[in-house]
């Protein structure tokens, strides 16, 4: 597996590791089995138990089209709506523990995701996967065309890490929350927090601190108490994490 460095809009670098070729394949190959599992269960009841095939019979070449497209919207939306739903996963992602991710360090919204399943039609279901497949490996962050375009990769998730990489903070039971505005970070905010965080206290740059502070503030609208610049930012990071695991 390479390894993926993603520079936040914070100039922070975050390095991932990026899925293997392997590993997208069996995801996709998960997710296509479950398609291939709903198309044979819903088609059996729909057109068989319930008599719908007979009914088709009946009408012309156009109607029974319609009633087909309908029956397979969930396939062919299938990936869309799950990447949607699960932030970058389908089931078969899920499952093999990989994920889409902006490669600005952000989550990856509705609108990348559309790219990424309307480009599936050349890099999946053209030439049986081939110029997906070619484009993985020749890319040096492992983006299939889809992924260039809506500026997406895929990474895997089953690194080893340990509360000092995650946006975890060990807190007391008897901890105080101090800034209830935390609560309009997201998750990945909190995260580029402490890797922006760590990165300056190791290198004792006080400049990157006040910056680091001074973007808390305003996307939060704290109005900070503790003057020291260090310590604001430690309890934020804290006070995330309390309110986060408290609702």
């Amino acid at each position: 597996m390479s390894e993926l460095q993603i520079n936040t809009t914070q100039n922070v670098n975050i390095m991932f590791t990026a899925a293997s070729v392997g590993e997208r394949i069996l995801a996709y190959g998960i997710d296509f089995l479950i398609k291939i599992a709903y198309a044979s269960t819903i088609g059996y009841v729909i057109f068989n138990v319930l008599g719908l095939w007979d009914i088709m019979k009946q009408m012309d070449q156009w109607s029974q089209a319609a009633i087909i497209i309908v029956f397979l919207l969930p396939i062919i939306f299938y990936t869309l709506i799950f990447e949607s739903v699960l932030e970058g996963q389908t089931i078969g992602k899920k499952v093999v523990k990989i994920k889409v991710v902006k490669i600005d360090g952000y989550q990856a919204s509705f609108p990348d995701y559309i790219v990424r399943w309307f480009f599936r039609i050349i890099d999946i279901n053209m030439m049986s996967g081939i110029i997906g497949l070619v484009s993985i490996i020749i890319s040096d962050k492992n983006q299939r065309l889809g992924d260039i375009t809506a500026g997406t990769s895929v990474i895997s998730l089953k690194d080893k890490v340990t509360i000092d990489h995650t946006i975890l903070e060990n807190l007391k039971e008897d901890y105080k929350p101090t800034y209830p505005q935390v609560i309009k970070l997201s998750d990945n905010d909190a995260r580029i927090i402490k890797e922006t965080f760590e990165r300056a206290r190791l290198a004792s740059d006080h400049k990157m601190m006040l910056k680091l502070k001074k973007k808390i503030v305003e996307v939060t609208g704290i109005t900070p108490v503790h003057n020291e610049t260090h310590t604001f930012v430690r309890i934020v990071l804290k006070d995330y994490n309390y309110y986060t695991q408290h609702m």
